[in-house]
């Protein structure tokens, strides 16, 4: 995983030529002037989500992994939490689900290993496959806009 601000997006931009061309649309786009909804920046192989949504609190929200896709999640407005502890040999809540790629994981099993990690406007988190991730919480509903792109491995 990768917490950092969007002023710092550069200094990533080596990892893979998909997350250059990710975070590049990431520092080069308003976000604000969208509508929600999906539209695929290179085809199937890096695809963006704009979102709005109120947060929920972590005890109702499962953790999740991504086989396929790498997810990079950009705080548009607004602020949540995310869960994050690393996948090692938990059993999924609900299996591998191919089609949408990704398996759940219950908070209450994984709770104690997790850190619940503040995500603020301007920050954006990168999210490998091997980095369990709960978005979207809060203690108090917060409204919030994100982008995830969506990054084939």
């Amino acid at each position: 995983m990768i917490l950092d601000t969007l002023s710092n997006a550069n200094l990533y931009s080596h990892l893979t030529p998909r997350l250059t061309k990710a975070l590049a649309h990431l520092t080069e786009t308003d976000f604000t002037q969208l509508e929600v909804g999906s539209y695929e920046l290179e085809g199937k192989d890096i695809f963006v989500i704009v979102n709005d949504y109120e947060t929920k609190p972590k005890e109702v929200e499962p953790f999740e992994v991504h086989q396929e896709y790498i997810d990079v999640q950009f705080v548009v407005s607004g602020e949540e939490e995310f869960g994050y502890l690393p996948l090692a040999d938990q059993t999924p809540s609900r299996p591998y689900f191919a089609k949408h790629d990704y398996a759940e994981f219950d908070y209450e099993s994984n709770k104690d290993d997790a850190a619940f990690i503040p995500f603020k406007a301007g920050m954006f988190a990168i999210f490998f496959p091997q980095d369990m991730h709960m978005p979207g919480t809060s203690a108090t509903p917060t409204q919030v806009r994100k982008v995830v792109i969506k990054v084939k491995v």
